[in-house]
């Protein structure tokens, strides 16, 4: 996902329902989001979907490494030759 640009992707919530098909547009072109403003304060964010679902994938990866993590910590975590061990013995199986 490209990097929000403040002088272009906030818009006011009138702003938007006047022209929504051209920030529709805009989103899609340039896969950067639009902040949506209500009496000058963010109330909704407009992205592509395909960016929508990058991000969704990335968070539950961390999510995934995060708790990998907490689990090491634990100490329930297991060596790298048992682990391979593990994982061709399930291969050849």
């Amino acid at each position: 996902m490209s990097r929000l640009h403040f002088d272009q992707d906030i818009q006011p919530l009138s702003d938007f329902r006047a022209g929504a098909a051209s920030f529709i547009r805009q989103i899609n072109e340039t896969r950067r989001p639009i902040v949506i403003t209500q009496r000058g304060k963010g109330v909704a964010v407009v992205m592509d979907v395909s960016e929508y679902e990058a991000m969704q994938e990335k968070i539950e990866l961390l999510e995934e490494v995060q708790k990998a993590e907490a689990q090491l910590s634990a100490g329930l975590g297991i060596s790298n030759s048992d682990a391979r061990t593990q994982i061709l013995k399930s291969i050849k199986n």
